[in-house]
C-alpha cells in the first residue's frame, strides 16, 4: 500500500487507450458470440446449460478406483453424449442431459445407468438424484436474471441522482455495462457454460463494480466541493480523487481475489466456473471504475455541462460597485 499511499498517476489522460482496449475487447466477444450463433452444434450467443434449455439432471456414484471424467464422458458417447462434470473431488459425477421428444426422465435415468453399468459394472453405479429442468424454467430464468440487471442500473440513477447528480448515475451505468459486455464476450468466446452459478456471479460482478465506481465518484464529488476546487483543473481534480482512492481500491480487489483464487484451486468443480467469472468480473470492476467511469464522467460534463449544483458553486461573484 505505500506504493499507492502517494499516487499520482495520470489516469484520465491514458483514457484513449482505454477506450482502444475496451472496444477491441467487446468486438472480439460480440464476433465470438456471432460465430456461436452459426455454429450448428450451439445455435445460440452462448454455451446453456441445462438449467436455461431443459433437460435432465442425473447424479451418480460409481465406485471405481482411478476413475476419470474423461472415461464417464466416454461411456455416455463421449463428445455426441450428455455433459459430464465431477462433483467435488470423489467418485460422484453429475451428468446433464438435453430434453428428448422421445424419452422422460426415467427413461433418461435407465439410459445412463444402463450405459455406465455397461462400462463400470453394474454394482458400482448408484444413482443419487435425478431431476427434470423444463425449457420454460429456463426460460424465465433468463428474464429474471436480464430483468434483475436492468432493475440494478434503474435502482443506480435514482441513487446517484439524489445522492450525487444524474450524470453521475449515467458514468456508473455506462461501466457497468462495459464490465458485462466483456464478461458475456469471455463467456461465448471460450464456451464456458451458462448455468446458475454463472448468472449469479454475472449479478455479483454488477453489485462489486457499481460499489467500486461509488467510492471513487464519491471522493471526486467531495473534492469538488472543496474550497478552491473551481481553481484546479478538472481533469486535474479527477486524476487526484481517483488516486487518493486508490489504496482501498487495489486493497479490496486484492482480498477478493484471493479469495477467489483459493476458491479456483481448492473448490469443488460445480462453483469454479462460477470461481473464473468472479475472478474476470473484478479485474474488470476495477479497471472500469477507474479507466471508464471516471473518464465517461470527463466526457459528460464536457460535452453537458458541469451539472446546476458545480454551476451554483462555480458562478462569479457579481462585480461590486
Amino acid at each position: 500500500m505505500r506504493f499507492f499511499g502517494e499516487a499520482h498517476y495520470a489516469f484520465i489522460e491514458r483514457r484513449k487507450a482505454a477506450y482502444l482496449i475496451s472496444s477491441i475487447a467487446i468486438a472480439v466477444g460480440i464476433v465470438a458470440m456471432v460465430f456461436n450463433l452459426l455454429d450448428p452444434n450451439l445455435r445460440n450467443w452462448q454455451r446453456y446449460g441445462v438449467d436455461f434449455t431443459g433437460g435432465t439432471l442425473v447424479q451418480v456414484d460409481l465406485d471405481v478406483d482411478g476413475i476419470t471424467t474423461a472415461q464417464v464422458r466416454e461411456a455416455l458417447g463421449g463428445a455426441s453424449g450428455p455433459e459430464v462434470q465431477r462433483f467435488a473431488e470423489g467418485s460422484d459425477f453429475v451428468i446433464r442431459a438435453p430434453l428428448d421428444a422421445e424419452s422422460d426422465v426415467e427413461a433418461t435415468r435407465e439410459a445412463i445407468e444402463g450405459q455406465l453399468g455397461a462400462a463400470f459394472g453394474e454394482e458400482a453405479v448408484t444413482i443419487s438424484l435425478t431431476e427434470l429442468v423444463g425449457p420454460r424454467i429456463g426460460e424465465e430464468l433468463q428474464q429474471k436474471a436480464a430483468l434483475a440487471i436492468l432493475f440494478s442500473f434503474v435502482l443506480t440513477l435514482i441513487y446517484l441522482a439524489i445522492r450525487f447528480e444524474f450524470r453521475f448515475g449515467v458514468a456508473a451505468v455506462i461501466a457497468t455495462v462495459h464490465d458485462i459486455l466483456i464478461t458475456l464476450g469471455f463467456l461465448a468466446l471460450f464456451r464456458v457454460e451458462i448455468a446458475l452459478p454463472t448468472v449469479a456471479a454475472i449479478l455479483t460482478i454488477v453489485g462489486y463494480s457499481l460499489n467500486d465506481t461509488i467510492v471513487v465518484f464519491d471522493r471526486i464529488r467531495e473534492n469538488f466541493g472543496k474550497k478552491g476546487a473551481r481553481k484546479e483543473e478538472q481533469i486535474d481534480l479527477i486524476n487526484r480523487s481517483i488516486n487518493e482512492t486508490l489504496p482501498r481500491t487495489v486493497l479490496t480487489s486484492l482480498t477478493t481475489l484471493v479469495v477467489l483464487l483459493a476458491l479456483l484451486v481448492v473448490g469443488p468443480a460445480l462453483i469454479r466456473d462460477f470461481a473464473v467469472v468472479l475472478i474476470l468480473g473484478v479485474v474488470i470492476g476495477t479497471y472500469s471504475s477507474i479507466f471508464v467511469a471516471s473518464p465517461a464522467l470527463v466526457e459528460i460534463r464536457r460535452r453537458f455541462g458541469e451539472g446546476k449544483g458545480q454551476d451554483r458553486k462555480r458562478r462569479p461573484e457579481p462585480a461590486r460597485a
